[in-house]
């Protein structure tokens, strides 16, 4: 299959499918972080070439729950709100036979629809816990693969990457959102032996 995998510069989706033998490419704003096929762009530039499958990672800033409230304090946000549900909405309705598109919780569920599927990285061999929504079109939810057993603090079951209280455990930096925004491997396998 032909397989474009955009806003992601890690390589880490890309590279799960060209492994199983597809052709494809990573597109984002930011150069790529592992040597392989890559689009330095706009995405929207390159998604009318003849694509069979859109796995789409878009910038979930603007769209996540975690930074919503923001919006009220800092009305400028609001518009880039909008921006990134119409980005988002363009990425929805490409001319793909197969999209999925994935985000953490948050307004796409009230202004596009609600998620197909919401995934953890604990189903998928990884002790860690991301709630991520996936959207899709033409495939069928992704079936977990290896599951990871929590520990439990207070009668609360907790992941490697929260603390005791259930918080993410990656304080404020520079580069959080780049941390946060990575995908796990597990997942990416997942999706290129299920939907390849």
């Amino acid at each position: 299959m032909k397989v474009l995998v955009a806003c992601e510069f890690s390589g880490t989706m890309r590279d799960a499918f060209i492994a199983r033998g597809h052709d494809a490419l990573s597109c984002d704003l930011l150069p790529t972080e592992k040597p392989g096929p890559h689009y330095q762009g706009n995405v929207l530039d390159i998604i009318g070439s003849g694509w069979d499958l859109l796995i789409a990672h878009p910038p979930c800033t603007y769209l996540t729950s975690s930074g919503l409230h923001w919006n009220t304090r800092r009305p400028e946000r609001a518009e880039l709100t909008n921006e990134a549900v119409q980005f988002v909405l363009a990425l929805a309705s490409a001319p793909i036979p197969r999209i999925c598109i994935e985000n953490p919780i948050g307004c796409l569920s009230t202004r596009y629809r609600k998620p197909d599927q919401i995934i953890q990285p604990w189903q998928f061999g990884h002790d860690a816990s991301k709630s991520t929504c996936l959207w899709l079109n033409g495939l069928m939810p992704l079936r977990p693969t290896e599951m990871i057993e929590p520990r439990i603090v207070n009668g609360k079951k907790r992941w490697s990457n929260q603390t005791d209280s259930g918080q993410n455990k990656l304080g404020p930096s520079p580069d959080r959102w780049a941390l946060r925004s990575l995908t796990y491997p597990g997942i990416a396998d997942a999706m290129a032996t299920q939907w390849g």
